[in-house]
């Protein structure tokens, strides 16, 4: 028999949903002038910084989403970036479209840096964001791990991050890769803040999204996609022909933070996976449906 999730606590719910975040490409701009209606003003979206793109296409999105009203938060991939000089053309005409009070510092995908930077912590070090107007930084954090990068290296970059930008007078969020099992993202926020890290955290969860895409998202960045972990989230690895939303993912993760006063400020960011209309719909009906 199937397992049948207890009703989202919806207070916690709420609060979870409250101020959301999204992710766009720079390929997303009709995507998000279509949705724009259902997004609430303000709402911060990310753009990613993908090695297929260049850097009008992202200075182009972030400006897309300044015009629309929303909260632009332009990614900086620091194993991407050749050079110095090619970081501060990128923040020049971030700032020329207003568009730099909020970014991403990430390391990337590529193996081997491009430049100067082999990780965000770097590019943080160098104190030029703050000449070009960022206040806000947004780190990384991997409930699950990284293929790549052994936990206790994760923890202390995450640690070593979140006392840079403190010395920097910068405010931070940190921005967690998605999941779909809830438990060790409680696990995870419960040992960040054991580490005395009380920054906002933004869980990250696809927005609904085909079956077949959401498994090969996960594959891409090393997500646990077994049997039994997507059927918590509620699909069937034996069943790709459908949808999927985080109905139950946003339940289960309200009722285990709403029982731990002490996990502090989280809320969402959806992983739309080009769906942006689909995301912002399902998080309104979501409110509406719970409020």
């Amino acid at each position: 028999m199937a397992s049948i999730s207890p009703a989202p606590d919806r207070a916690a719910a709420l609060r979870l949903i409250d101020g959301f975040s999204l992710e766009m490409t720079g390929k997303d701009i009709p995507g998000l002038q279509e949705a724009a209606s259902v997004i609430p003003q303000g709402t911060k979206i990310n753009v990613t910084f993908l090695g297929n793109e260049d850097l009008e296409m992202r200075v182009a999105a972030a400006k897309a989403v300044k015009d629309l009203g929303f909260t632009p938060v332009p990614h900086i991939s620091a194993r991407r970036i050749g050079s110095q000089g090619q970081l501060e053309e990128f923040l020049g005409a971030l700032r020329e479209v207003g568009a730099t009070e909020h970014v991403f510092a990430v390391g990337g995908d590529p193996a081997e840096p491009e430049g100067p930077y082999p990780d965000s912590l770097s590019v943080i070090r160098t104190g030029i964001l703050q000449d070009y107007g960022v206040k806000e930084v947004s780190i990384a954090g991997y409930p699950e791990g990284h293929p790549d990068i052994a936990d206790d290296v994760l923890w202390r970059h995450l640690e070593d991050k979140s006392t840079a930008l403190k010395e920097q007078g910068l405010d931070a969020v940190i921005l967690t890769q998605f999941a779909f099992d809830t438990d060790p993202v409680t696990a995870w926020i419960r040992a960040v803040r054991d580490r005395g890290i009380d920054t906002h955290i933004r869980v990250g969860t696809p927005g609904p999204a085909g079956v077949k895409r959401l498994i090969g998202f996960a594959r891409r960045f090393g997500v646990g996609a077994n049997a039994m972990i997507v059927k918590k989230y509620g699909f069937s690895l034996t069943n790709l022909m459908g949808t999927a939303g985080p109905d139950r993912f946003v339940g289960d993760l309200s009722n285990l933070l709403g029982q731990d006063p002490a996990s502090g400020d989280v809320s969402l960011h959806f992983y739309t996976f080009g769906g942006l209309l689909a995301t912002s719909e399902w998080a309104r009906d979501y409110v509406d449906a719970n409020s």
